[in-house]
């Protein structure tokens, strides 16, 4: 399973619905993380560039896309930004191939 964090922007008709009929979205997008095999970790609105920002964890990256191309193909947000999250021991692990990888840079000049 990985861990993505998840940040979408509402399209004013979908903030103007909230308004009139406010409602928590988290139990819905709880309930699509565990059609997709996942679950929601963290749900909250937020006020910004994004509305909703939420840690979910889900099975690979197929679903991940599925999780954006379901909600963005209802047409009520106007971004949904996916960011890939490591774990702690993920980071290390990354650090210590790091040290290994054969790589030539560039040549500057």
């Amino acid at each position: 399973m990985a861990f993505y964090l998840i940040q979408v922007a509402y399209r004013d008709t979908a903030a103007k619905s909230l308004v009139i009929h406010p409602q928590t979205r988290e139990d819905a997008i709880s309930k699509t993380c565990r059609s997709l095999g996942g679950n929601l970790h963290s749900f909250f609105f937020a006020f910004g560039e994004y509305d909703v920002v939420a840690i979910v964890e889900l099975p690979d990256n197929a679903a991940a896309a599925a999780l954006a191309l379901g909600i963005g193909s209802k047409g009520v947000v106007s971004k949904f930004h996916t960011t890939v999250l490591l774990t702690a021991a993920e980071g290390l692990e990354a650090m210590r191939k790091a040290q290994k990888i054969d790589y030539a840079p560039p040549v500057m000049g």
